[in-house]
């Protein structure tokens, strides 16, 4: 070992100044706290992303062929775009919004018109089935969200009236009595709540399309994140007389502000581990003004001033080294607890997930950490060269 890692660890670890020693204490308790509280609150932010990720996506489809007049003879359409290299299905689908009648209430849903057969190939809404059977979606059937189904008290075998925006110069309106065939829980609030779904035939009936006309193409891909390229296949097949919206492209405001919500809650925490690092230079500044006699002697017998800053950098490192590893116990330990136990339970009608999602990524990980011994090191600057540049008659003076 070299001497000044000895005797920079002895300066660590030794008790014989009580007051130096707790302000070492409260340094490496400062930077553990705040590493902790970076990995637990970027883990949750990820979680959330992540999550709602999952629910978006498993709830609508990866791109979406429309045109603003509808698509007709959609069975030529969808296989074209099967050829499409990355596409491993294709559903049709009719949607619109419509009114729920209930008790002379009326309340705004969107309505999404599916097929039972296909829709299994392109979402999870089949997994997402909580009563039911998606294929018992046929004729007058509904299948409707549990939080719109609890708000009304909707069961099984019960009959609702939705009632179809009106059309043409007549301003006329249509009413459809329906019966609930089944209950989804998708875990999004705003789907359980504000989406119901019904065959594709009994859609096209209620937005008067003809049997060979859709309001799109939906289609899942093999790799979601391949979607913008995809994307640009389905133009040179289809043309560009059709719209092409991603998944990405129909949330790009969403996930932009989750993107942003993540890095400024990275810069906000970012600054406890700051705060501590002020406690790093204020115990360095001590510990070189109680050591100013063993530095004396250290440069009275030739040691260089790098081999002095080099001492206590070591030391200051140390400190930030030590509460780093155990603010990344801490944060860690407490992202698993999270993650096992779910203690934590949200409004779901609020944070559109009803507990508190954890992912710990360890690029994450690695930037925290980095983060963390920069500044540790950068706190190490000043005292280290004050240190350095005491002369050995002042240092031994008053000695």
């Amino acid at each position: 070992m070299k001497y000044e890692n000895w005797i920079s660890l002895k300066y660590l670890s030794a008790k014989k100044d009580r007051f130096v020693s707790i302000i070492k204490l409260v340094s490496i308790i400062g930077v553990a706290i705040g590493v902790m509280a970076l990995i637990v609150v970027i883990g949750v932010m990820t979680g959330f992303d992540q999550e709602l990720r999952d629910k978006i996506i498993g709830t609508n489809a990866h791109i979406l062929v429309e045109k603003e007049i509808g698509v007709r003879d959609h069975a030529a359409l969808e296989e074209k775009v099967r050829k499409v290299d990355g596409i491993i299905g294709t559903t049709p689908y009719v949607q619109g919004n419509v009114f729920l009648e209930n008790l002379g209430q009326a309340t705004g849903v969107a309505i999404r018109g599916i097929d039972p057969q296909t829709e299994k190939q392109v979402t999870e809404v089949n997994k997402y089935l909580v009563q039911g059977k998606l294929e018992d979606l046929t004729g007058d059937g509904i299948v409707i969200g549990s939080e719109l189904a609890h708000y009304f008290g909707y069961q099984i075998g019960d009959s609702l009236t939705v009632i179809a925006p009106a059309s043409g110069l007549s301003g006329e309106s249509w009413r459809y009595t329906l019966k609930v065939t089944g209950i989804f829980t998708s875990g999004m609030y705003d789907y359980d709540m504000g989406l119901v779904l019904v065959n594709i035939a009994k859609a096209q009936e209620i937005f008067r399309f003809t049997n060979d006309t859709v309001s799109g193409i939906a289609v899942k891909l093999k790799d979601v994140y391949q979607a913008k390229n995809i994307k640009e296949a389905i133009h040179e097949v289809l043309g560009y007389s059709f719209v092409v919206r991603t998944w990405i492209e129909s949330n790009k405001n969403f996930f932009a502000a989750l993107r942003l919500e993540k890095l400024a809650m990275f810069i906000i925490l970012t600054l406890i581990v700051l705060v501590a690092s002020f406690n790093i230079i204020s115990t360095l500044i001590v510990t070189v003004t109680s050591k100013i006699k063993d530095i004396g002697i250290l440069k009275s017998i030739g040691v260089p001033k790098s081999s002095i800053r080099k001492i206590f950098t070591l030391e200051g490192v140390a400190i930030g080294l030590l509460g780093t590893f155990w603010g990344l116990v801490g944060g860690v330990g407490l992202c698993l607890l999270l993650k096992k136990y779910q203690f934590i339970k949200l409004p779901q009608e609020i944070y559109y997930v009803d507990r508190l999602p954890v992912i710990i990524q360890l690029s994450d990980i690695l930037i925290i950490v980095g983060s963390a011994i920069l500044i540790s090191f950068l706190a190490t600057i000043y005292p280290a060269a004050k240190a350095a540049n005491l002369e050995p008659v002042d240092a031994l003076r008053y000695e």
